[in-house]
């Protein structure tokens, strides 16, 4: 299992490589350059699921978040 996932903010293309929580999920992020707040696309689970590389643990492990 992946533990870390980089997150791109879709505002300014800011990125930054995070530790994503193992039994749950993320439901907000803040952008640290430009403070967008970040929400879970329609049909994705958390942030990391929307703008990560790598999907959160919960996914990645084939269970819901």
């Amino acid at each position: 299992m992946i533990a870390e996932s980089t997150i791109t903010c879709p505002s300014c293309g800011h990125s930054k490589t995070e530790t994503m929580p193992t039994d749950a999920c993320q439901w907000f992020y803040e952008c640290e350059q430009c403070h967008t707040r970040l929400k879970p696309k329609d049909g994705d689970c958390c942030v990391f699921c929307s703008y990560g590389d790598v999907p959160c643990p919960p996914i990645q492990a084939e269970k819901r978040c």
